[in-house]
């Protein structure tokens, strides 16, 4: 019972997937290249990482393979044994996929260094030969549409700004906790722990974001490559919520919340860009129906909850700001 992972390199929820399946001690085959382009013909939406099954059926998007995975194997669970506990390790891989990964896509095509490089690495992984023609020509056309749709996904120069601060604000909090508690619910990782890792993987390898990590976030930087294969890693979970899972929190209150609230509106309206403002800061990007999905996804899982845990919960998120995400 082998799956395959069809993925990039350079693709986040790709590293995030291959990252789980590692810890959790899923037999797998890493593939990448041509494969993993055969592999988008067999889902609806055309986006990497692709699952295979060992069935042969395919599947794609991370976070309802992660929960797939959860009901068909027991061993090595990702969320967190706590009712509470796992929808805020949900929340937090949910700020990851759709907030984290805006500095992701901002650093890694607002600039000059970082398109040049990364294009060509993308194309690289792709042809895995061929010609230094024929990658060229591809990382070109590549850097042309990504830089094209810097707008759209809301990774301008005029909302880096504010991007930029609060992914900072996220690698202080992880700075302060990797070198005491390491994980975030226990001894054990959850779900968050890898949509993080996702993300900031990329920030790893792109010119101008690594620079930036390796001087200001080192061990940050280090815990990554701990996180891309934990598998030897035993633990626990523990209770409560250590500080960094609430200054996690309060940032996704500062600016995630905001973020799907305005989507939200912008979609109901049927308007097609929204924009909002935070600590003075700009921002506007097209309007996701995506979002939409994942704010309701939140509701309902906050819907789902005992009495007690959602009490539990509520507090969590009065104090951080993001108590109108479940409203």
């Amino acid at each position: 019972m082998v799956y395959t992972l069809h993925g990039a390199l350079a693709s986040p929820y790709s590293m995030k997937m291959r990252a789980i399946l590692r810890y959790r001690r899923i037999p797998h085959v890493w593939s990448v290249g041509a494969s993993s382009r055969a592999a988008l013909e067999h889902v609806k939406a055309p986006v990497i990482p692709v699952l295979e099954y060992p069935d042969g059926a395919f599947a794609n998007d991370s976070t309802p393979l992660i929960y797939d995975l959860e009901e068909r194997h027991g061993d090595r669970s990702i969320v967190p044994a706590d009712p509470a506990q796992a929808f805020i390790a949900h929340l937090l891989e949910d700020f990851a996929d759709e907030w984290l990964t805006k500095a992701m896509f901002g650093y890694r095509w607002l600039e000059d260094i970082d398109q040049e490089q990364m294009s060509r690495w993308l194309a690289f992984d792709l042809f895995q030969g061929g010609g230094l023609d024929a990658i060229d020509r591809f990382a070109s056309t590549f850097r042309e549409r990504q830089v094209g749709r810097m707008a759209l996904v809301g990774c301008t120069r005029e909302n880096f700004a504010l991007i930029e601060a609060s992914t900072r604000r996220a690698l202080v909090a992880l700075e302060q906790h990797v070198t005491t508690r390491y994980w975030l619910f226990g001894t054990r990782p959850s779900l968050a722990e890898f949509g993080i890792f996702g993300q900031l993987s990329q920030l790893g390898v792109d010119p101008t974001a690594q620079a930036m990590m390796r001087a200001d976030f080192p061990y940050t930087y280090r815990w990554l490559s701990h996180v891309d294969d934990c598998s030897g890693v035993e633990g626990e979970w523990e209770s409560g919520y250590p500080p960094v899972v609430r200054a996690l929190l309060a940032e996704a209150g500062r600016v995630y919340a905001p973020f799907l609230l305005a989507n939200a509106r912008a979609a109901e309206a049927g308007e097609k860009t929204f924009r909002m403002e935070v600590d003075g800061l700009p921002y506007e990007q097209g309007t996701f129906g995506y979002q939409v999905k994942c704010l309701q996804a939140l509701r309902q899982r906050f819907a789902d909850l005992s009495d007690d845990a959602k009490a539990e919960v509520r507090e969590l998120l009065e104090e951080s700001g993001l108590a109108d995400l479940v409203a």
